[in-house]
């Protein structure tokens, strides 16, 4: 699909990343137009599954193969593709690193458990691939520092997949935002309600013979298997995810990031619940951040402000001029006493979106980053785990923004990375 490079390319175009500029299309790398990108897709669960649905139906794309850990997960998803595009071709892998030793792959998406994001996305990025892959970004805060350095040294495009992005409403709170009309932003609040599920018990067992279950931990610690731990149930479980705070987050925030790009965190203070039963993620989470320029708080109930009363997920913005409080596809606006949706003075100056994933497969031909790329996605996710850390040793800590650590904490610091199991660690960090 794509023209070959001559290593005088290469140098400029890592030039070019060296300098920042890494996100600047350069004519040399582009693929033709017409070219269908060839994906495949690691991981075919539930999301997996949309990921499949989502660029079965895009007319330039075709998916080349399909992989699981779980055989059935495989097999049930050949079997959807074959609905859509009955001449398929797509070949079904249970190991996702020979999906990456094929050469006529393009791009691959990563619908995996958390704790796989990162060394998958820096893999393929290794054997030349682009990756579009769920959020959130990583497991860990120090992973998608390791992710960064590796699109650096290997310009691949790199998609989140924060797919309300998309959407026209959070383009249009960004475009509001951005016009200074509700004045100097001091203080964004964001919430998300809803409880994880209690788990009672454990059922240890065997796996069934379909499921490759030392792989499916990977990365994380050894563990007998319980079936209330797999699948979809992992994000209840700290040694996988971090449970409806980590499930959400980026959906949220994504829209702060977008419109007023924190910077500076200086302190995080969390406190909450652990879930009941055997899942140890948050039951609930309150966390209050404090940016240079910025009081960002995150709470597990809607936040006594006009307008967020039986809203399950939102942000408001409190501003020196106004306030305005959205959702994924709701805005209301206030200024002197007035409410409105919209402001129609208030020009358009962001390019909508094609759709997220049609996004992504033009930014792979064009070689330029799309719009949730990986540099945006990490600055956006990283507070998230650091809340997380706050939440597990129940205290305050303070962050140095420049070096990426807390002060004066060695446990916090241990808990940015959790080195990966000996046999499963395939990038050396």
């Amino acid at each position: 699909m794509r023209n070959p490079i001559n290593r005088r390319d290469f140098v400029r175009y890592s030039a070019l990343s060296a300098l920042g500029l890494q996100f600047l299309p350069f004519q040399g790398l582009r693929a033709a137009p017409s070219d269908r990108i060839r994906v495949a897709h690691i991981g075919l669960g539930g999301m997996g599954l949309n990921h499949m649905n989502w660029f079965a139906n895009l007319p330039d794309v075709e998916i080349v193969a399909l992989c699981d850990v779980d055989d059935d997960h495989a097999k049930e998803a050949l079997a959807k593709l074959k609905k859509i595009h009955p001449d398929t071709k797509a070949e079904l892998y249970s190991d996702f690193r020979h999906v990456l030793d094929r050469q006529d792959v393009d791009a691959i998406t990563i619908a995996t458990p958390d704790h796989w994001h990162a060394q998958i996305t820096i893999l393929a990025f290794q054997a030349g691939k682009d990756v579009y892959s769920e959020k959130p970004l990583s497991y860990s805060q120090h992973e998608g520092k390791l992710m960064l350095d590796a699109q650096k040294e290997t310009s691949q495009v790199f998609q989140l997949g924060n797919q309300i992005h998309a959407g026209d409403n959070y383009h249009r709170v960004a475009e509001i935002i951005q016009s200074g009309v509700l004045g100097k932003i001091k203080t964004v609040r964001l919430w998300r309600t809803g409880e994880p599920p209690v788990i009672p018990s454990l059922t240890y067992q065997a796996p069934h013979s379909n499921l490759n279950w030392d792989m499916w931990l990977g990365p994380a610690p050894f563990s007998e298997y319980a079936p209330e731990k797999c699948h979809f149930n992992y994000r209840y479980f700290m040694e996988y995810s971090g449970g409806v705070f980590q499930d959400f987050w980026c959906h949220i925030a994504d829209i702060v990031w977008w419109s007023i790009n924190p910077s500076g965190l200086k302190s995080i203070s969390a406190n909450g619940e652990r879930s009941e039963g055997v899942g140890d993620t948050p039951k609930w989470i309150d966390v209050d951040f404090k940016f240079k320029k910025l009081d960002l708080h995150w709470t597990s109930t809607p936040p006594d402000v006009p307008g967020a009363s039986g809203m399950g997920i939102g942000a408001y913005f409190e501003g020196s001029k106004g306030t305005l409080i959205c959702d994924y596809s709701r805005r209301e606006i206030r200024i002197d006493g007035k409410v409105m949706e919209d402001i129609p003075e208030i020009l358009k100056s962001i390019i909508r979106s094609p759709g997220h994933q049609q996004n992504f497969i033009d930014a792979v031909k064009a070689r330029t980053q799309p719009e949730s790329y990986l540099e945006y996605a990490r600055n956006m996710t990283m507070p998230m785990h650091l809340a997380l850390i706050s939440f597990q040793l129940e205290e305050k800590l303070k962050w140095n923004a420049k070096t990426e650590q807390f002060k004066n904490n060695d446990a916090a610091n241990e808990l940015l990375f959790r080195p990966y199991r000996d046999k499963w660690n395939l990038i050396g960090a």
